[in-house]
């Protein structure tokens, strides 16, 4: 056995065990020393350095703590906020957006408490957003920011047909009045009117902020995912993770005219809009304090010049919602904010994810069903790829129908490897076939399959999304596991560590893994016995590896291994080829005659 081959037989022997021992050494010790570290940190944080409102947390006898999030929101005064696709209100202290429940999405599928996108201070995960003034004119520092006292100055309860007004006046002399308008998805007009009552001029420019209190204890560490602060400034996007911030790295300041600045999380985010027509400069950064790392997206506007008795307007905008795509480009339509739509992570194959995501959301509006979209489009990327799908597999085909005469070859050439490589090239011209034409069909599945994986991986309308039969999430991983037989047992084996995580092993991976291995048979078995393992192996190792994915993406998979099974059969079977599935049939009709008789 050569070196390349010994060390290949050594690598795929050491997978099993590198997937068992993950979950061991890795996934449990890491969340058991993340829930520590947090435990640690509140006993020994103490008071917070700074007397910074925003970032202390309530102080008890024993110390820091959380607050309730019903005790954080009766904290201050609030207007109620309620419209078709929110819940929630806004705090009259730093008018402040930071209680927003999303009302088309729940917590889980049996759960159906609407998702707590944004958190007030007090709370573990603090999230929230705000829209302030500042002044470098002496005598101008009391203008309103997170400490701010806000009167209500008319309505009630902010809905899409009742905006609300806030007033507030500074000791400087200027009056703040600000409407505040909800539209029927998850947008924030934010109109300020600024009167200089105070007998001199005055610089002033318009700030908003996003920040998010601790990482997210969901965070996705997932290459498809980005999770943390981004901007949009003069049609570039820049993107800061939360843990390059943890770090301290990746603190950005990007200037220009026209974008937003936000923080994103897989499905939501909450996004700060300047006016469109002003300069301003976006800021990302980490702010220590204790117990509490705050993370934040910050966006300030270019200076302007009230004078005296003046009157001037501006307008911004706070975002708090999902990340859904006809939501997403709406506001883009409608209140010019460039690139909206970059809040989804699609990739670097964008070039594909783009496509895929408008061809899902038409088919699901076609066919009323997530599920059947994703189908449906892996049905479209098989009719597309069908003339180099069809020239690979006949090419395959007439690979398998001259296997015979290869053989033959190298065994009367076994001692001259030059003369038996010329020899199989003379068989390949004679019988007009190329031999690496079989591996046309594979190359464009990888960047296919991968785009999709970042589509349906960032997709909210996957989330919650049913199929048929036991898949009610089609986001969440087939909930299913062999070692109860699917449920047939009346046992939970998933809170078991080895057989519930990388040996539990659902319904439809296995589905893929027989496609996978279906489709493997079709195939002319390589050459060297050694590799013909390795890929025996392979359909195998393949339904491990994907079995924690989205059940929707191994749905696709096996879907697709299923048409290219079809679709190679019926090639080769119009070339003459018996197939596998052939001599499987043909075993099994002998033994049924064998039986009769």
């Amino acid at each position: 056995m050569g070196e390349e081959q010994r060390n290949l037989f050594i690598a795929l022997g050491l997978i099993l065990a590198i997937m068992l021992g993950y979950e061991f050494f890795f996934l449990r010790p890491a969340q058991e020393a993340r829930e520590a570290e947090r435990q640690e940190a509140l006993e020994a944080a103490g008071e917070l350095a700074e007397a910074d409102p925003d970032l202390q947390l309530p102080d008890t006898d024993a110390g820091p703590a959380y607050e309730t999030r019903d005790d954080a929101l009766g904290d201050v005064q609030r207007v109620e906020i309620e419209g078709p696709a929110v819940l929630g209100s806004l705090s009259l202290t730093g008018s402040r957006f930071d209680d927003i429940r999303l009302r088309r999405h729940t917590v889980t599928v049996d759960n159906d408490t609407p998702i707590a996108l944004l958190n007030p201070i007090g709370t573990e995960h603090t999230f929230y957003a705000r829209d302030g003034w500042q002044s470098a004119t002496p005598g101008f520092s009391d203008l309103p920011g997170n400490a701010a006292e806000w009167t209500l100055a008319s309505g009630s309860r902010l809905t899409p047909e009742t905006p609300v007004v806030l007033v507030h006046e500074t000791a400087s002399g200027l009056r703040f009045e600000r409407t505040v308008s909800l539209d029927e998805n998850y947008m924030f007009t934010i109109a300020d009117t600024v009167t200089n009552n105070s007998g001199q001029p005055v610089d002033l420019a318009r700030y908003g902020l996003v920040r998010h209190e601790g990482i997210p204890e969901d965070l996705v560490k997932n290459i498809a995912v980005f999770e943390g602060p981004l901007a949009v400034v003069d049609g570039a996007v820049t993107r800061t993770s939360f843990q390059r911030l943890e770090k301290g790295e990746g603190e950005e300041e990007v200037s220009g005219t026209g974008g937003w600045v936000g923080i994103t999380q897989r499905y939501w985010m909450a996004a700060a809009i300047p006016d469109q027509d002003v300069a301003f400069t976006a800021n990302f950064r980490i702010r220590e304090r204790g117990a509490v790392d705050a993370y934040e997206a910050t966006y300030i506007e270019a200076t302007r010049e009230l004078a005296p008795g003046a009157t001037m307007s501006s307008t911004a905008y706070v975002f708090a919602g999902a990340k859904e795509l006809d939501v997403l480009d709406a506001v883009e339509e409608d209140y010019g904010i460039a690139r909206f739509d970059m809040s989804i992570n699609w990739g670097w194959l964008w070039f594909l994810t783009r496509p895929f995501v408008w061809l899902l959301h038409l088919l699901e509006g076609v066919t009323g069903h997530f599920g059947l979209a994703i189908l449906a489009l892996t049905l479209i990327i098989k009719l597309v790829m069908f003339p180099l799908a069809n020239r690979a597999y006949a090419s395959m085909a007439k690979m398998k129908a001259v296997q015979p005469k290869m053989q033959e070859i190298k065994e009367r050439y076994a001692a001259d490897t030059q003369k038996q490589q010329q020899a199989l090239m003379e068989l390949y011209k004679k019988e007009k076939i190329n031999p690496l034409a079989g591996c046309l069909p594979i190359l464009p599945q990888i960047p296919i399959f991968f785009a999709l994986y970042q589509t349906l991986f960032n997709a909210i309308e996957m989330r919650h999304a049913p199929f048929f039969g036991w898949i009610r999430d089609l986001s969440a991983p087939d909930p299913t596991n062999m070692w109860n037989l699917f449920g047939l047992i009346p046992y939970d084996p998933s809170g078991i560590w080895l057989i519930g995580g990388v040996l539990g092993i659902g319904a439809w991976p296995i589905i893929m893994g027989i496609t996978m291995a279906a489709q493997q048979a079709l195939n002319p078995p390589p050459p060297d016995p050694m590799q013909a393992r390795i890929f025996a192996m392979l359909p195998i190792v393949f339904t491990f590896v994907l079995a924690p994915f989205a059940a929707g993406l191994v749905i696709y998979w096996a879907w697709n291994n299923f048409l290219s099974v079809a679709q190679q059969y019926i090639i080769m079977r119009r070339h003459g080829n018996e197939t596998q599935l052939d001599k499987l049939i043909k075993r099994l009709q002998g033994k049924a005659s064998g039986d009769q008789s």
